[in-house]
């Protein structure tokens, strides 16, 4: 059908109102719309009705079908359609410009409620596999070592890194999983990066050990420290060389 066809059809949605009626008797109707409307002419406001005869008393034979339209008018209301009536009186309302529509015009069904079946349990959703989340990694923690340590003693810093602000005396020793720092003389054995962290490093202001180590490669000084590294500061690490590692010891400018 073209756009601009004088004549169109289609579907809507419109709000109509039930109007139960018990009886066709004129007088009866007005009586009961009379108390209430209060006889407002505007009660309705020009709404839409079908009127329900389903619940209705043995109608009269001749209902004034046109009356009865007058009377729901003056209070705003149109009728526009009846529902559960008689077949020979749905005839008479059809004449009068009221068809017969069903309950399904009203959004309703006369249909037998049916009785209310076992909720069934809907299928268990599909269980997803979710990949477990990276295992957390906890900062790098620093221990900190103020007090002398004396011959004999072991100071271990397990899962960090060791600042040590206090004399290593000959026949102790300190440990650390990360990188070690004294700031004082370091006369003991140092042992850095214990559980295999080649990248750790041994830094001290003052060289003095008699043993250094850094993941398990480690070098004694029975000899004595070098005399250009001796009471100088210092810093420990690992090369790679030709595939393998090698313990390096090497002056530290702080200058």
């Amino acid at each position: 059908m073209a756009k601009d066809a004088p004549i169109q059809f289609k579907g809507t949605s419109l709000k109509i109102i039930q109007t139960q009626l018990r009886t066709t008797d004129l007088a009866t109707l007005h009586a009961a719309l009379g108390e209430l409307t209060g006889n407002s002419p505007d009660f309705f406001e020009n709404e839409l009705a079908v009127l329900d005869f389903s619940l209705a008393e043995p109608l009269t034979a001749s209902p004034d079908w046109p009356a009865i339209c007058d009377l729901l008018r003056g209070s705003g209301l149109h009728a526009i359609a009846t529902r559960g009536l008689p077949e020979e009186l749905a005839g008479t309302a059809l004449a009068a410009g009221l068809p017969a529509v069903g309950a399904d015009a009203l959004g309703r069904s006369t249909a037998r409620p049916k009785a209310p079946e076992s909720p069934v349990a809907p299928p268990p959703a599909p269980v997803q596999e979710v990949a477990p989340p990276p295992p957390h990694e906890p900062a790098p923690r620093t221990v900190t070592l103020d007090k002398p340590l004396r011959s004999g003693q072991r100071f271990y810093a397990k899962g960090s890194d060791l600042i040590v602000t206090a004399m290593i005396s000959a026949g102790a020793e300190v440990i650390a999983d990360g990188n070690i720092h004294i700031y004082a003389p370091l006369r003991g054995r140092a042992l850095a990066g214990a559980s295999g962290d080649k990248a750790a490093r041994i830094f001290t202001t003052c060289l003095e050990a008699e043993l250094v180590s850094v993941a398990g490669i480690y070098r004694t000084f029975e000899a004595g420290v070098p005399a250009e590294l001796a009471r100088q500061p210092a810093t420990v690490g690992l090369t790679e060389e030709g595939g393998e590692s090698r313990l390096t010891v090497a002056a530290l400018a702080l200058r």
